[in-house]
């Protein structure tokens, strides 16, 4: 098993350094000049559009640009947002914890909505009910996330009222337990449009895998010995059946982060996503790069950490590896 982490570890750092090193190319591929408006004004000339290019490097080679980015990049020196005016490291450090209870949220109501959903489906497939529900779920996972988040902002927010429509508290909200349960109902629109998603993709991946156990020899035998349904349908199935599930959890934290970028742009959550669209219309290139770079680094996190789980779930890899 540790032969098999390590050699995740080192892919891991390879995608990591693919994902880096594109990002760098095309952002200054693309046209445009990355201090935004500020030097496209006309008392800027351009003597002083030269020496702020120079001060910050933008003068120098493409090769000379990436290695001295990699070497700030060891230092965890993610350079200057020059649309904020503060170090991309600082940005990021106030728009992440935002993202991060957005993401977490909705992958975790996600995971078990879809795993109990999609178990229930598969082990009473037969059921009215659970065609049906499974029909609402390829419906769900045939819908962008930004239909759903549109949706949610129509209805329960604009139209009924029910919760917010933007933003992460209420302005001079309370404080406390108070501000706490005022973060959770700004909260709860933006993370169901992404929760719905997962939810769908994984109740789908769990009512086959749960198909593909319920009448295997060994619930069968269980059953002849008379294990009681309940014990017999979360110890014996439910368990076998997550294993395929866990092998599509390293692909939902990329899928829900892309989702993310959206949802937030519509409810104003100011998080990551928020700030990464604004970055590329600013033409930001260092805060692009650095978001870039922390999604990258989630996402590899993510899917060793699906790879754990998968070990522990499967007895099979563990003898593999």
């Amino acid at each position: 098993m540790n032969r098999a982490v390590l050699l995740r570890l080192g892919q891991a750092a390879l995608v990591v350094g693919l994902v880096v090193s594109t990002c760098f190319a095309l952002i200054r591929l693309a046209p445009g000049d990355p201090f935004f408006s500020a030097l496209d004004a006309p008392g800027v000339s351009e003597e002083q559009r030269a020496v702020q290019r120079a001060a910050f490097g933008y003068d120098r080679p493409l090769p000379e640009q990436f290695v001295r980015y990699l070497g700030r990049v060891a230092v965890a020196d993610l350079g200057w947002s020059h649309s904020k005016g503060m170090p991309v490291r600082a940005v990021l450090a106030t728009v992440l914890p935002a993202s991060m209870l957005l993401m977490a949220t909705a992958i975790l109501f996600g995971l078990l909505g879809g795993i109990a959903l999609g178990a229930w489906q598969g082990w009473r497939h037969e059921s009215r009910w659970a065609t049906a529900t499974d029909r609402l779920s390829l419906v769900l996972l045939s819908t962008p996330e930004f239909v759903l988040a549109l949706l949610l902002l129509i209805g329960p927010a604009l139209a009924w009222r029910l919760f917010p429509a933007s933003g992460v508290r209420t302005e001079f909200g309370p404080t406390g337990i108070g501000g706490i349960l005022d973060v959770a109902h700004h909260l709860v629109l933006p993370a169901l449009a992404l929760a719905l998603v997962v939810g769908a993709v994984v109740a789908r991946h769990q009512r086959a895998a749960m198909l593909g156990v319920r009448d295997a020899e060994f619930v069968r035998a269980a059953r002849a010995r008379g294990i009681p349904e309940a014990r017999l349908f979360v110890r014996y199935a439910l368990r076998n059946a997550l294993v395929p599930v866990l092998t599509i959890m390293g692909l939902l934290l990329p899928a829900v982060i892309g989702g993310a970028v959206l949802v937030e742009s519509v409810f104003a959550w100011p998080g990551m996503g928020s700030a990464m669209v604004g970055a590329v219309l600013s033409r930001d290139y260092p805060l692009v790069a650095g978001g870039v770079l922390v999604s990258a680094v989630g996402v590899v996190i993510g899917t060793l950490a699906a790879d754990l789980a998968l070990f522990w779930a499967d007895p099979r890899q563990r003898r593999e590896a």
